[in-house]
């Protein structure tokens, strides 16, 4: 089975606010959808964090590489295409774009053997995975209602992020933010708190830090996200040593020698690569596996889109600590893009797909609405 031709669509109309510098707006693109097209009619689809213009532009640097390959064999394909790239730059369009490749190749194998993803990566530990509400923070009293409104969606674990949280130098708005969140949901649900320390100037360091994760001790938080500076290696190995909640971290980088010394240095309790952006099902799988072995769990970064959120599924059932899955709450790119809705069980639970592939159906009229009409098959 040979890839014939790979596309690429851009998401348009919907793009959820991201938190970051004002910059993101409804008509930015920062998500692209990519399909895998095979010369024995079987497509692959996966899911790119970046912007259209900059996929199309990877896609034909990538084209002499891919086209006619192999479409059963996705970790050999998406490594030649790393190998024969590096010289280009390392971890940006390319990198990313490969991530795309490479979980429409998984998709295909899937498809193509009958198997969920999650089995060909070497078992399935659960057929259900809890999933977190992840929504932007805001003032005290609009975020408390909001929180209600997604608990009242069944959610049963919420992860608040950047917004205001951090950035006015006032621990006491800070701290108001956080109980009102646990206010909101009650003791029983998991509260994970992400400060969004990859943002553009990110005004604080190791004391901020250290003090802010002391204040959430206090109110049960599951996990301090993103708390430093995403370059602040030796900040992250002091704070999670010093710290009394769990340190979690990882979703800027790429490819997994780039997660290597965070790894061995012991800078997160929890790490978080993107399927989206970190080389795909492949490369997250090696760096889970090197998580494991240095006593960190993986727990994937979930901010994109439906094929996103079923890589990350898949992946949840194939390693046997792995809990949870970031839910990006009130994105069509999630909601609206799939043919079947996703739906939370009695307890809160996501299903794990066990239909081959990634094991979802796209919706194409909703895709043709936020793609301005272009098409990811023929």
């Amino acid at each position: 089975m040979k890839i014939r031709e790979i596309r690429a669509v851009g998401l348009y109309g919907a793009t959820p606010e991201g938190g970051w510098s004002d910059e993101i707006t409804p008509d930015v693109c920062i998500h692209t959808l990519v399909s895998v097209i095979t010369d024995e009619g079987i497509n692959g689809f996966g899911s790119v964090f970046t912007n259209d213009g900059l996929v199309k532009a990877a896609l034909k640097v990538l084209e002499p590489l891919y086209r006619g390959e192999n479409a059963l064999e996705p970790e050999r394909v998406s490594e030649k295409l790393h190998q024969n790239t590096f010289w280009m730059g390392r971890g940006g369009s390319l990198t990313h774009t490969i991530s795309a490749i490479d979980i429409a190749l998984w998709d295909i194998l899937g498809k193509a053997t009958g198997q969920p993803v999650g089995r060909l990566l070497g078992g399935r530990y659960r057929e259900r995975v809890r999933p977190y509400a992840s929504l932007l923070m805001d003032e005290p009293e609009p975020l408390a209602e909001h929180l209600r409104q997604v608990k009242a969606q069944g959610f049963t674990a919420f992860k608040i992020g950047w917004g205001p949280f951090g950035v006015r130098n006032d621990a006491k708005h800070d701290e108001a933010i956080v109980r009102a969140a646990r206010e909101a949901i009650g003791p029983e649900s998991a509260l994970m708190v992400d400060a969004g320390g990859s943002n553009a100037y990110w005004p604080n360091g190791y004391k901020w830090a250290l003090r802010t994760a002391e204040m959430l001790k206090d109110y049960d938080v599951t996990w301090f996200e993103e708390a430093l500076k995403p370059d602040a290696l030796d900040d992250y190995v002091a704070l999670r040593r010093a710290a009394l909640v769990p340190i979690s971290g990882g979703e800027v980088l790429t490819r997994r020698q780039a997660f290597q010394p965070w790894l061995q240095a012991g800078a997160f309790d929890i790490v978080q690569p993107d399927v989206t952006k970190v080389g795909g099902i492949s490369e997250e799988r090696r760096i889970a596996w090197m998580a494991q072995e240095n006593g960190i769990q993986f727990i994937p970064h979930g901010w994109n889109t439906a094929l996103g959120l079923a890589a990350d599924l898949q992946l949840a059932s194939a390693f046997a600590d792995t809990q949870f899955v970031e839910y990006l709450t009130g994105s069509p790119y999630i909601d609206a893009i799939v043919a079947e809705a996703w739906q939370l069980d009695a307890d809160g639970m996501l299903p794990i797909s066990d239909k081959p592939g990634l094991g979802i159906e796209l919706d194409f009229d909703q895709l043709a609405h936020y793609g301005r009409g272009e098409k990811l098959i023929p």
